[in-house]
C-alpha cells in the first residue's frame, strides 16, 4: 500500500504536491509496486502448475501455445458460446488466481 503524507502548512503541502506531480504522481508508482507484489505472491511452483494443469485439462481447458495462459469454450443450450482466455497481466503468466478462477468458472457452471 501507498503511505500518506500528513502536511501541516499550506506552503509544504504545494511543495510536496508539486514534487509529487513532477514524479508522475503518485497513482503509478502505487500500482507498479503493487502489482508487482501481488503479482509474485500468486506465482505457481512447477509442481503447482503441472498439477493445476492436469487438474484443468481433464475438464477441457487447453494451454494456449503463444502466451502463458489457459483457454476453453463454452457452449450452453441457451446462450451464445462463451470463450474464456485466462492469465494474469501484470506479470505476464499464468497465476494461482487465473487457475483459482477457471475452478470457480468449472464449478458454476456445473451447478
Amino acid at each position: 500500500m501507498c503511505s500518506f503524507l500528513f502536511i501541516r502548512s499550506t506552503a509544504r503541502l504545494a511543495a510536496e504536491l508539486s514534487a509529487v506531480h513532477s514524479r508522475g504522481g503518485i497513482a503509478p508508482l502505487c500500482s507498479r509496486s503493487l502489482s508487482r507484489m501481488t503479482s509474485e505472491a500468486h506465482l505457481l511452483s512447477p509442481e503447482e502448475r503441472r498439477q493445476a494443469l492436469q487438474d484443468l485439462q481433464s475438464v477441457g481447458w487447453m494451454e494456449v501455445s503463444m502466451r502463458d495462459a489457459i483457454y476453453k469454450e463454452f457452449v450452453f443450450k441457451n446462450f451464445n458460446q462463451v470463450q474464456i482466455t485466462l492469465t494474469t497481466h501484470d506479470c505476464g503468466q499464468l497465476t494461482k488466481k487465473d487457475v483459482k478462477l477457471a475452478q470457480f468458472i468449472e464449478k458454476s457452471v456445473a451447478s
